[in-house]
């Protein structure tokens, strides 16, 4: 019995436990959260996960989705009058007046600085119309995100639903999307901040950024947001960047999370690179003089992989079949002609389109004859 208990003990750690990109288990056996993954930022890569997709409780890191919806609004610039429900909102706060006026901009950054409760239904109220209203904006953008195991009930986190919860990886794409936003970049950066004193005060408000990764404890963080709720208890996502690597940290129910992070950050940035196949030299492989005009593609290719993966990456080039609307006039606008491919290992992880931008007033047909020649030709290695 001893022995099949060890046995049912072992598959049930090697089946669900922890999953780790390559197999190097060991190096992250440490991490105390019981939902944790960790992503490259520009193609969305899981370089680790940790029961990553269990439905959990996720306190404040809802803000991350109520300040990138106050950002989206094109609202920042207005003012805000604070109303009774928002003062009376429990937990952190940034200490709002009811009738207080503050720009949205100022509010958002007290949400995500100081995690604001109160700041957080100030924000919903304009933005939404109510909090009701705002919730259901939430859940909208995270069904447009791909947030499939998430709902939202509140734009702050609070326990006061049971209906509000998320996973690792959900907020992992979240975090993936929001950060694609300057304006959101910013904020969630921004270490200290400086907002004007309630009325009949001198001087400012100034908040420090509650996220210690970022203020003290870890050079490459490039910004977050902190939670804890006595339900939730603690969650975290944060960034860091570094050599060219941007990665996105989620830990869910984690005591020990600023280690979490860092323990991540540090396995992601040692083991993984960027691999750039520059779109000038994609082109050149397929471009010749004959033709009037050139082909381009719309960016570079790149993905992450480890040093051992590096020679496993292909591209293929694919150009669609001549049409007659890609004749030439004057005006003629970029024509997508085809696409460029990134594999590794037969995979697809990256593609980017192929321009053809004709020169005015000159002849297209080197271009159909160029198109005709790589006719039948389905790669370019």
């Amino acid at each position: 019995m001893k022995r099949w208990k060890r046995l049912v003990w072992l598959i049930a750690l090697i089946a669900g436990i922890t999953f780790c990109v390559p197999g190097q288990l060991h190096a992250m056996d440490g991490v105390s959260a019981k939902s944790a993954i960790l992503i490259e930022q520009h193609s969305g890569r899981i370089l680790f996960a940790k029961d990553a997709y269990t439905k959990r409780r996720i306190a404040s890191i809802t803000k991350i989705m109520t300040a990138i919806l106050a950002i989206e609004s094109g609202k920042l610039d207005d003012t805000v009058t604070v109303s009774a429900r928002a003062v009376r909102t429990e937990g952190s706060s940034i200490y709002l007046r009811q009738g207080e006026k503050m720009k949205l901009r100022d509010l958002v950054y007290g949400l995500m600085l100081r995690s604001g409760n109160d700041a957080a239904v100030a924000i919903a109220e304009h933005v939404g119309g109510s909090v009701e209203g705002f919730v259901f904006l939430m859940n909208e953008k995270a069904a447009e995100i791909g947030m499939r195991d998430t709902e939202f009930a509140n734009p702050h986190g609070l326990d006061d639903a049971e209906n509000h919860y998320s996973t690792a990886y959900d907020m992992a794409l979240l975090m993936q999307y929001a950060m694609k936003n300057e304006e959101f970049r910013r904020i969630s950066g921004t270490k200290v901040y400086r907002a004007p004193a309630p009325p009949g005060e001198d001087g400012a408000r100034v908040w420090r950024n509650k996220n210690k990764l970022l203020t003290s404890l870890y050079e490459y963080c490039t910004g977050g947001k902190t939670g804890y709720t006595k339900r939730a208890h603690r969650t975290l996502v944060t960034t860091a960047s570094k050599d060219g690597v941007d990665l996105i940290a989620v830990t869910l129910d984690a005591p020990d999370d600023w280690n979490d992070h860092i323990a991540m950050y540090e396995y992601g940035f040692s083991n993984y690179h960027i691999a750039k196949v520059r779109g000038e030299r994609v082109v050149k492989k397929i471009s010749d003089p004959f033709y009037r005009g050139r082909l381009r593609a719309a960016r570079d290719l790149q993905y992450s992989v480890t040093e051992q993966e590096t020679g496993e990456l292909r591209v293929k080039v694919y150009l669609l079949k001549p049409r007659a609307e890609w004749k030439e006039t004057p005006s003629r606008a970029p024509t997508v002609v085809g696409k460029a491919v990134l594999y590794l290992n037969k995979q697809a992880v990256d593609e980017v389109p192929i321009f053809y931008e004709p020169e005015k007033g000159k002849s297209s047909r080197g271009f159909f004859w160029q198109v005709f020649r790589f006719l039948g030709v389905r790669g370019d290695g």
